[in-house]
């Protein structure tokens, strides 16, 4: 199977998330064209995290909680235990896909897995994310260097929300954020992370998906 068919999976629990973010930077930078695409699966540590186009007014009161300035777009948002985080390490251009293309998919996947549990959700052309009553439960940001993408979604499960009122989450004022668990859905994360690499990796069209255990290496470290 061509490895533009397949994508690989993998599963790094709970890390620390600067750590994360430069292995995303560091294997983004090193992969070539015969580099398979992945999809990373991680929950961190409280954090907000501000895209390159945050402004200082939407950071409200962090409290103790580390703030982290990184290269995706958009405004501020929380990580944090309980919700799933899934990155998107793709090559666009041998899929011959755009960034739209990358956002509508990731759209499209979380609200058909919450249509499945009887949810009505919507994306919104104002603000880019998931929306259920209005009330965001899934977040988005990217990076495309050189056709290549990293960062990707956020779906908030089961997790504490007080943080969310320290910012203007994604620099809207008063937006109000939800979640799975406040919305009847009691699976546990797992079953939910993996319905969801099942559903995006069908909308972005690939035929196969491959379990690969995370190790401290990368793939194409040296």
């Amino acid at each position: 199977m061509p490895i533009s068919e397949a994508i690989v999976i993998r599963d790094l629990g709970q890390q620390d998330y600067l750590s994360t973010y430069h292995a995303m930077r560091d294997f983004t930078a090193a992969r070539t064209p015969e580099s398979p695409d992945e999809f990373w699966l991680v929950e961190h540590p409280a954090v907000f995290t501000q895209g390159r186009n945050s402004k200082p007014e939407h950071l409200l009161n962090p409290g103790d909680i580390p703030v982290v300035d990184i290269d995706r777009g958009g405004q501020v948002t929380y990580h944090g235990p309980g919700q799933i985080i899934l990155y998107l390490m793709l090559d666009l251009s041998r899929a011959g896909k755009g960034v739209r293309d990358l956002v509508t998919a990731m759209e499209q996947s979380t609200i058909t897995l919450l249509a499945e549990y009887g949810l009505a959700a919507e994306a919104r052309p104002d603000a880019p994310g998931v929306y259920v009553d209005n009330a965001k439960i899934a977040a988005l940001g990217l990076r495309i260097t050189r056709g290549r993408s990293y960062h990707g979604l956020s779906l908030n499960v089961d997790m504490d929300l007080s943080p969310f009122q320290g910012i203007n989450p994604c620099g809207y004022a008063d937006m109000v954020v939800t979640q799975c668990r406040d919305l009847g859905i009691n699976d546990p994360l797992a079953k939910i992370s993996e319905r969801l690499c099942t559903l995006l990796s069908k909308e972005l069209g690939y035929n196969a998906l491959v379990y690969e255990p995370y190790t401290a290496r990368w793939p194409n470290d040296p």
